[in-house]
């Protein structure tokens, strides 16, 4: 599990995580879903980033009904810091960890016939029931039966003994990108869902919709949605198609922040860190941040992404290296050690916003999210 130790804590790199921001994105997705629809916040990767334990516990006690991860060892980690609100692992299981679920109360994913024979003989086995989501695949080909072949996979896992099904539920392949195709997955989740209801199986959660899915496709919501990016502030959809939603902004929860570490006046022609894939132009001044790919700032933007300064924006110069990045401030910027340094996010209210580097590095806002590394302290805010 990913949790910066207490050791860190004093680091001057660290990622500052608003929890007014948070809970505003939350009170979105309910103005969005409803007040019939279960909310199961998407909490895995260390809450993309931003700190399992604190953002489940604030999510919980904001009205989330309960809290989705990929890995049992993820929801074992919520058990083990106080957290007695359901979970479901949404991943596929590794039969031999099926008795943890059943001993720590955790909601198991079946995704084939096979599976839930194995669940229903280990809850025999120990005298409980097991609480389980049934996955049909309706076209992203990861896990899960295909929608067609769903009425014997439902059927039968329903009448084995020591299971009780609480969910079934599938996943969007293209819903921030192809209305069409996501239309399609939704007509052919209701097809299996048919099937259930042809045989008197009524779960209590239907579920499909991730982000895009809450924003995109209202008729998509059923039962309970599973918000994920938009929780930390991020819309999946494309910026040109971006408007309020009900009423309001997205709000990033998280800012990359660093101190500048060392300066120095550096010559014309000198070729700054490994490889000198950066030569001074001119005599100028060069900082020093704490901060590198170890951390999770990115390696592929040497050179190209830029930091906030003393309210002003530089260039980051040569390759990103470990453990430190430097910053050009050109001849006659000014930068102290100690000085506060933005590297995505908000800082006295100017912004490197996330999808920008996303762009330089030529990735997606998830991906930066989940990499900032268990070395970086989550510092909770309470600033909006």
């Amino acid at each position: 599990m990913v949790v910066a130790d207490d050791a860190y804590l004093n680091r001057p790199t660290r990622a500052e995580i608003s929890i007014p921001r948070l809970l505003h994105n939350f009170a979105i997705v309910k103005e969005l879903v409803g007040k019939n629809v279960k909310i199961m916040p998407m909490v895995k990767a260390n809450a993309y980033g931003h700190g399992i334990v604190r953002i489940s516990k604030e999510l919980i006690a904001t009205g989330a009904h309960s809290l989705g991860v990929a890995y049992l060892e993820e929801a074992l980690f919520l058990r083990a810091h106080g957290i007695s609100a359901p979970i479901a692992v949404l991943g596929a299981i590794n039969t031999e960890q099926i008795p943890e679920f059943i001993a720590h109360d955790i909601e198991i994913t079946s995704s084939s016939i096979d599976k839930s024979r194995a669940i229903s003989t280990c809850a025999v086995a120990v005298g409980k029931t097991a609480k389980v989501h049934l996955k049909i695949d309706t076209g992203m080909e990861r896990i899960g039966v295909h929608w067609y072949n769903a009425e014997r996979f439902i059927c039968e896992s329903a009448e084995m003994p020591g299971i009780k099904i609480i969910g079934i539920f599938s996943h969007f392949a293209k819903a921030e990108t192809d209305p069409h195709f996501t239309n399609e997955q939704i007509r052919r989740f209701e097809h299996a869902l048919a099937f259930a209801t042809k045989h008197g199986i009524f779960p209590p959660y239907i579920h499909i919709a991730n982000s895009a899915g809450i924003i995109n496709f209202p008729h998509s919501h059923f039962t309970m949605v599973r918000p994920g990016i938009m929780l930390y502030g991020y819309d999946p959809r494309a910026k040109d198609a971006r408007t309020p939603l009900a009423g309001k902004h997205l709000l990033p929860v998280m800012s990359l922040k660093t101190k500048v570490s060392f300066f120095k006046v550096v010559p014309a022609g000198c070729g700054i860190s490994y490889n000198h894939t950066y030569i001074t132009k001119q005599q100028t001044r060069i900082v020093t941040l704490p901060i590198g790919y170890g951390d999770g700032y990115p390696r592929s933007l040497s050179n190209k992404a830029e930091v906030l300064i003393r309210g002003k924006r530089y260039p980051v110069v040569g390759t990103i290296c470990m453990d430190q990045t430097m910053i050009d401030i050109g001849p006659n910027g000014t930068a102290y050690n100690g000085d506060d340094v933005l590297l995505f996010g908000e800082m006295d209210s100017k912004k490197i916003p996330l999808e920008e580097l996303c762009e330089k590095a030529h990735t997606i806002t998830y991906e930066i999210l989940t990499h900032i590394s268990s070395r970086v302290p989550r510092i909770y805010t309470n600033t909006l």
